[in-house]
């Protein structure tokens, strides 16, 4: 029992975290373009071929 008294607030804390960095990570704009990364990397770009 004396466990789930660290744990619970560990949990916790946890959770708010990673609320707290998907939260950020929209209002920078990190998912604006989703789709375009995806086409980006399929492009046959001349200027990114090695010489």
């Amino acid at each position: 029992m004396s466990g789930l008294v660290v744990l619970i607030p560990i949990a916790l804390l946890l959770g708010l975290g990673a609320l707290a960095a998907f939260l950020w990570a929209v209002r920078s704009g990190q998912y604006e373009d989703l789709k375009g990364a995806a086409e980006r990397i399929l492009s046959d770009d001349p200027h990114d071929r090695p010489q």
